[in-house]
């Protein structure tokens, strides 16, 4: 490895699984110190595992205030500042508009859209001149995917906040892009379908693929790395779409 993050420090919200996971082990392996946040009970104690040596694995809701809150004052007291921030945690749940409850619309955008506001209100004070924010988008904020419509609207707004925050965080020499994967073998699909029904999704996104395969979380990871190190010094408010040309072709 080149060592491009070498003596920085890291946080990975969601970073417990897919990729999240994949970042926080490149990250680790580019020389940061790295920070991953979860939820979830089962997850957080297979990180534990998996990222011993590796990453801080930290318990935190990135939809709780209090959690928010209390995670940026750990990052303070035991590391004194921040120079990436991975936005990565993120939900979906599928349902036409006609079907989806309101309870679904407003838990995907209490994750996916004020989770990301919050953090970065809170990272603020924290961030290093020349740090990087990076958000996890979704091509699906530029589809008009049925079934797809609070999932599709909160990336559509995760890309806006973007152009804001980097206009506001310029003049404090902090960069903040987007990385907006196509389909992805990440497992989030797993998380809300039946084995079957998943098989079945990937299968139809295969098809949908000009380079006929769903990408690996560690392609991902390294289009995350290439915004959070100095190799995009002179980017902010970008957005780099990685779908295999599903969008582009």
């Amino acid at each position: 490895m080149t060592q491009k993050l070498k003596g920085k420090t890291a946080l990975v919200t969601g970073g417990t699984t897919g990729i999240g996971l994949a970042t926080a082990r490149l990250f680790n392996a580019e020389g940061a110190r790295v920070i991953v946040t979860g939820k979830n009970a089962a997850t957080l104690d297979t990180a534990r595992a998996a990222l011993r040596g590796i990453a801080e694995v930290v318990q935190s809701d990135s939809a709780d205030d209090a959690d928010i809150e209390e995670l940026f004052a750990h990052v303070a007291r035991e590391y004194g500042a921040l120079d990436v921030l991975f936005l990565n945690a993120g939900i979906v749940r599928r349902g036409t508009i006609a079907d989806m409850g309101e309870a679904e619309f407003d838990e995907v955008f209490g994750v996916n859209v004020r989770g990301p506001w919050l953090a970065i209100k809170a990272a603020i004070p924290l961030l290093r001149r020349g740090g990087a924010v990076v958000l996890n988008g979704s091509i699906n904020g530029h589809l008009g995917m049925s079934g797809t419509s609070a999932y599709a609207a909160s990336k559509a707004a995760l890309r806006s906040l973007a152009r804001t925050a980097a206009s506001e965080l310029a003049q404090q020499g902090v960069r903040v892009n987007v990385v907006s994967p196509g389909p992805t073998d990440s497992g989030i699909l797993e998380k809300t379908l039946s084995p079957a029904d998943a098989a079945a999704v990937h299968t139809a996104l295969e098809a949908r693929i000009p380079l006929g395969r769903l990408a690996s979380t560690e392609e991902i990871a390294r289009a995350v790395l290439f915004l959070a190190d100095d190799d995009s010094s002179f980017m902010t408010g970008e957005e780099i779409v990685v779908d295999g040309g599903m969008t582009r072709v």
